[in-house]
């Protein structure tokens, strides 16, 4: 994926968001004033500021970006995004990737410092940062935490599990979205990713609720 080519399509996507003159001017004269100086301390305030300047208003994805969103990074959507998390992304973006560890250690600093709705940006933007091996064991811990926003961040409607989870990961997540009743169909890779240890995990457990009296999740049957 270019990145480049990404932050580009990103931000066209908000320029075409009604009302959004006032959040494209701000993003743009911070844009240019980072670029010209690269300043963590700006890149976190920047990050963190982003809501005051743009709003939270969902964003429309017309069909064609949507397809362009796709065609740069495959399974990628900014579908039932709000524009505070979607400038966020974007933002994400602007972060020189000239050196790894330099890049890891400044992101990693906003998922250790973030508030709910920035962990949500965080990552949502996982399969399009810089050195996406880097982020497996962040994945991890997305789907660990007991924040229900946070687990869909990671959980639904994102490619980076699908890409880059192991395995044993993969099989865990699945389970954590059926203990916390997530839709699982929306979970990018589902069928691609079966697996016989996770049917027969998932045959245990709908074996142990029948025994119990108790109805079994929904979809759980598209696994086992």
């Amino acid at each position: 994926m270019n990145i480049s080519q990404m932050s580009q399509t990103l931000f066209y996507l908000i320029e075409q968001q009604p009302d959004s003159e006032k959040a494209v001017d701000y993003l743009r004269q911070q844009a240019a004033t980072f670029q010209a100086n690269p300043q963590t301390s700006q890149f976190y305030r920047v990050f963190t500021a982003i809501p005051r300047y743009v709003g939270k208003h969902p964003v429309d994805v017309a069909p064609d970006m949507a397809f362009a969103l796709e065609r740069q990074r495959p399974r990628f959507t900014a579908e039932g995004w709000t524009l505070d998390r979607l400038a966020r992304v974007w933002w994400l973006l602007q972060l020189p990737a000239d050196d790894e560890t330099t890049y890891v250690k400044t992101i990693s600093q906003l998922f250790k410092a973030a508030e709910l709705n920035e962990l949500v940006a965080l990552y949502s933007a996982l399969p399009v940062l810089a050195f996406p091996e880097s982020w497996r064991f962040q994945a991890t811990e997305g789907i660990r935490n007991n924040i229900a926003d946070v687990q869909s961040a990671i959980m639904l409607h994102n490619p980076y599990a699908m890409d880059y989870f192991d395995e044993a990961a993969w099989n865990q997540m699945i389970l954590k979205a059926f203990f916390t009743d997530k839709d699982v169909t929306q979970i990018t890779g589902l069928h691609e990713r079966k697996n016989d240890r996770l049917a027969h995990t998932l045959a245990d457990y709908a074996a142990e609720r029948r025994a119990a009296g108790r109805s079994l999740p929904p979809n759980i049957e598209l696994l086992t």
